[in-house]
């Protein structure tokens, strides 16, 4: 596709959006970004960049602000979630980092101004229009837009998957996860180490950020039912602390930290069935699912936002490889199924690994110890399929 001076729409100022707006931007073309909240969001707070999404944002030109803004990760320790003993510590490379997500969302959209992109908050979608020549959206003022190619990178509720694929309803997994940050309150809390302390159906994951400021906490738990998906939902502090409250001292002091009126998000986690279709090539345009919109993965790696980073390096190599819409689409979507698939998969297994019971537990933990630093470093190397990833030359 001859990018140069193409009108190029993105829904969702997200991870994807912004970063493929950037992408297409350098590339000269002329991309609106639209964005329904009014202003970048933060929710998640904290953000986990291992080297396949460090990559990206090296090809984007913004390694030197996730050098700026990131906490370089130097390990991550699983530990007993009760007493806090050290079950085993893996130590990682180079180009992991810890980083807040606004600062992440705030690097991505001074990149893609940079590159003359537009991005305009408050703009909530009402459809999209496939019918024609091009494809159309249509905001909730009735204003129509076309553009040779629409973007929806517009998340877990995207229209646009929904338009492609057909409704769906997603499957509960029977967790919920909670996610706050507190003030570090001493020196020798904020070394740069994801900390994993896990129980029986319920884990808790610790990392400093921003200089080793703040301290993020994600925990995850058994919860028979919960109806209701999404990113923006909030708890009181009282519930989330007593979801964890015979966890090791260190956590609790952590707790303690939060005070009762902290800012507490809840969310479900819930599985979605694969899409069968990233894009659809139109007779004079196109559009394509990015990111949460395409393949909403579990947490329990740490790779969504790597995932969509991913995305967004692929789609864009895609239409400056190919001149025909329907081969570059057929090419993103190749790549990237397969891909994303086998990481949503080794995600869902290792949740069940941090919240295994009984002698299963018992036989985890007693190898892991008794392997020492060579067991938990064979382990890491588990996952160096995802880590030397290089999404500037998949396609």
């Amino acid at each position: 596709m001859i990018l140069q001076g193409t009108k190029i729409i993105v829904v969702g100022a997200g991870i994807a959006g912004l970063a493929v707006a950037r992408f297409l931007g350098l590339a000269g073309a002329q991309v609106h970004v639209i964005e329904q909240s009014p202003a970048l969001r933060t929710a998640g707070a904290g953000i986990q960049i291992s080297p396949n999404g460090a990559r990206v944002l090296r090809a984007l030109g913004l390694e030197p602000a996730l050098k700026a803004l990131g906490l370089r990760a130097q390990a991550v320790m699983l530990q007993d979630g009760f007493n806090g003993q050290m079950v085993s510590r893996a130590t990682l490379g180079e180009d992991f980092y810890f980083l807040h997500r606004s600062d992440l969302l705030g690097l991505l959209a001074d990149g893609a101004r940079n590159a003359g992109v537009l991005i305009e908050f408050g703009q909530k979608l009402a459809a999209y229009d496939l019918t024609g020549y091009f494809p159309k959206i249509i905001n909730a003022n009735g204003q129509v837009n076309s553009a040779s190619l629409i973007i929806g990178a517009d998340g877990l509720h995207s229209g646009l998957r929904a338009q492609l694929n057909g409704a769906s309803a997603p499957l509960y997994t029977g967790y919920v996860a909670w996610r706050a940050l507190c003030d570090i309150s001493t020196d020798s809390e904020n070394l740069p180490v994801a900390q994993v302390f896990m129980a029986p159906k319920r884990h808790l994951v610790s990392y400093p950020l921003r200089a080793g400021k703040l301290r993020n906490l994600v925990g995850v738990a058994a919860r028979s039912s919960f109806t209701k998906e999404g990113w923006h939902m909030r708890e009181n502090t009282a519930d989330f602390c007593k979801t964890f409250g015979d966890f090791a001292p260190q956590v609790q002091a952590w707790l303690s930290d939060l005070g009762p009126d902290a800012d507490v998000g809840l969310w479900g986690l819930f599985r979605h069935a694969p899409c069968s279709d990233w894009g659809r090539a139109l007779p004079k345009g196109a559009v394509a699912i990015l990111g949460d919109a395409a393949h909403p993965t579990l947490p329990f790696l740490a790779q969504g936002a790597n995932l969509a980073l991913e995305d967004a390096a692929v789609f864009a190599r895609a239409f400056e490889r190919f001149v025909d819409l329907g081969q570059a689409l057929t090419a993103y979507q190749k790549v990237r199924a397969a891909r994303v698939k086998k990481v949503v998969e080794a995600a869902r297994l290792n949740g069940r690994a941090y919240h295994l019971e009984g002698v299963a537990r018992s036989l985890s933990f007693g190898a892991l110890r008794l392997g020492g630093k060579m067991a938990a470093n064979i382990a890491f190397r588990r996952y160096r399929w995802i880590y030397d990833y290089d999404a500037m030359a998949a396609v």
